[in-house]
């Protein structure tokens, strides 16, 4: 766990750029809360609630993401079903149980950790370098506070932390790996005859055209839409236009010092003797055994320490590099492994260190003094700070105010758009379920903008509080009722729709008898193509159904033959020759690495499931429910 960090440190880059907001990000800050499950609220983890609107805000984030990532073949139903929203749910509650196990174990994430992760984020990046001024329009256009960003990508990578020291310590013996590694690299050689669909040889009467599209009005269906105006009204908009004076600046800094303090920082190497938590007394007297035998060694030759750490140490990330675990602050390992490496000097080594993990040998190798910003350096930020302060306090001020303009002139945006120098946007495409823009896209205000009020009579939706500290407003000006596509627009589409149907059809049914036949022994109505070998490990473009079913057939008499339907129809293959091989080192051990990751994998579910097991917790169904409809 110690170089977890520095070892994923590309792959964490790498998830935090494809994305603003890391997977973790819909916690929310009510994470400490406890309370009973109540109405208000989706789930109860142990004492901390999931409330309506966390997974609200997690479900709109996901689709989000899959809407980025998909972008025209964004569907949103896909988030509708029930199996959909149990799911994310399960995801919320495994990670709430993650970080009370963390809190428990007094598990951190260092400040300088995390801006290292955050300036390595390419979203935040101009010309390859880190801008503040880009994070903040990114995370403003996600809707998003820097406290609460900087506070979800701290939980992430703690939990990434966690999962990563239990999902990599599983094991699998090398007979097995090797056993498996033979089957990976076992080759077949293959030759394939297929069988096309062709509509075109397919009638489509035009009767049964009809009755398809009078069957199925829903496939047709236009939805219902609107074209809106809208204003947004956020503590970022006001920020512009308040003020701080520099005793309020030089106040703030002389009673926040710590945090304008960069803290010592120390380099060490470790020698792990591992015994789990958990492990039995004999287990523990043995590694502390071989510890203190290990130790007596060192006192005796400290110049050893790296040699020794290569041989000897359980943890696998720094023993290659004689037990370095590069520089770290206060914060950053678990506390006795901290308390102790603080205490001693350069070039000294430690008495035993037992944690968590077993038991440690720290030598500290190098000393960075803490450094403190000066008052000028950090007066930018300071002056922020205050002026998102005041922001937040007049906020809930003049929320009142943009509330009662936006109802009481409801025929117009202006009058609020004026008051606060808001812009009013417009957009279009809305539909009951979906909006494209993100300020929108909020199940209350949807609502809203659909009611018999705002459509039939052109009024101000209410002042919907989107996202914390976020309001919008917004008003119809037209609107589409749902209407179904005329038969005549798509009869041409739904005839070539089912001549395709019937023509795959045909194509799998000829398809099977010629399998059938081949494996009778009768050869007459295949023609195979020209032969390829391939493995497991090298499918030559093979889709995995294919490959699957290619493995599947007995080999020991060839040629065998198996058969498999197609997007295009029906393909068989001919099994002609099987070919055994034997895999190097290097591949059994990558195999070796593969399945101990898929085995630690398990292990950390089953860690979920205890952590579960333990903690008390409810689900409120009616309110999961009534999400789903």
């Amino acid at each position: 766990m110690f170089d977890f960090v520095s070892k994923h440190k590309r792959l964490l880059q790498i998830l935090l750029g494809l994305m603003i907001v890391p997977p973790f990000a819909f916690w929310g800050i009510q994470w400490t809360q406890r309370e009973v499950v109540g109405a208000d609220q989706i789930a109860d983890v142990g004492g901390q609630k999931i409330t309506e609107r966390e997974f609200t805000d997690a479900l709109r984030q996901q689709q989000d993401r899959a809407r980025g990532m998909l972008g025209k073949n964004f569907d949103p139903a896909m988030f509708d079903s029930p199996a959909m929203r149990r799911e994310l749910l399960e995801g919320m509650i495994s990670q709430r149980l993650l970080m009370q196990f963390a809190s428990r174990r007094y598990l951190t994430v260092g400040k300088e950790q995390l801006d290292e992760v955050i300036t390595s984020i390419p979203a935040f990046q101009e010309n390859g370098r880190y801008s503040s001024e880009r994070a903040k329009t990114m995370l403003r256009a996600e809707g998003l506070s820097e406290e609460s960003f900087l506070d979800s990508v701290r939980r992430d990578l703690l939990v990434q932390q966690l999962s990563g020291a239990l999902a990599d310590s599983g094991f699998v013996s090398k007979a097995a790996a090797t056993q498996f590694a033979q089957l990976r690299a076992q080759q077949r050689e293959i030759a394939e005859h297929g069988i096309q669909a062709d509509p075109k040889r397919v009638q489509v009467a035009a009767d049964t055209v009809r009755a398809f599209y009078d069957s199925n009005p829903a496939r047709f269906q236009v939805p219902e839409e609107v074209q809106v105006e809208y204003v947004v009204l956020s503590a970022e908009v006001l920020l512009a236009s308040e003020q701080v004076g520099a005793d309020e600046v030089k106040a703030y800094y002389e009673s926040n010092l710590s945090k304008y303090g960069e803290p010592e920082q120390r380099r060490a190497s470790h020698i792990l003797i591992s015994a789990k938590s958990g492990a039995s007394p004999e287990e523990k007297s043995k590694a502390r055994e071989r510890a203190e035998a290990i130790l007596s060694q060192l006192r005796k030759s400290p110049g050893s320490f790296a040699e020794i750490a290569k041989k000897e140490s359980g943890d696998p990330g720094s023993a290659a590099q004689g037990g370095d675990l590069g520089f770290f602050s206060r914060g950053m390992m678990v506390r006795p492994f901290e308390e102790a490496a603080f205490r001693l000097k350069p070039g000294q080594i430690s008495d035993l260190v037992e944690s968590d993990f077993g038991f440690h040998i720290i030598k500290v190798t190098a000393i960075k003094p803490g450094k403190m910003k000066s008052l000028e350096q950090v007066r930018p930020e300071i002056e922020r700070e205050l002026k998102k302060q005041q922001a937040g306090r007049h906020f809930a001020e003049v929320a009142d105010t943009f509330n009662n303009l936006v109802y009481e002139q409801s025929d117009s945006l202006k009058p609020a758009a004026d008051k606060f120098k808001l812009a009013i946007q417009q957009a279009q495409g809305i539909t009951r379920q979906f909006a494209r823009v993100p300020a929108l896209n909020n199940p209350r205000l949807l609502a809203a903008l659909f009611s018999d009020d705002a459509i039939k009579n052109r009024r101000n939706t209410e002042a919907v509080e989107t996202s914390p500290g976020t309001l919008v407003s917004a008003r119809v000006v037209s609107h589409k009722a749902a209407s179904v596509r005329p038969f005549d627009d798509v009869k041409d589409a739904i005839a070539r729709q089912l001549a395709l149907q019937e023509a795959l059809a045909l194509a799998r049914k000829q398809g099977a008898g010629v399998l059938a036949e081949l494996r009778k022994g009768d050869a007459s109505n295949a023609k195979f193509g020209s032969g390829r070998v391939v493995s497991r490990d090298d499918p030559k473009g093979l889709d995995p159904g294919a490959l699957s079913q290619v493995f599947a057939v007995d080999a020991a008499k060839t040629p065998a033959y198996a058969g498999v339907e197609s997007r295009d129809g029906y393909t068989v293959y001919r099994v002609s020759r099987v070919v055994d091989v034997q895999p190097d080192e290097t591949r059994q051990r990558s195999v070796q690495s593969e399945l101990g990751r898929a085995v630690g994998s398990q292990e950390f579910r089953s860690f979920l499931d205890g952590l579960r097991a333990d903690a008390k917790v409810e689900i409120n169904k009616d309110a999961l429910e009534k999400k789903n409809q």
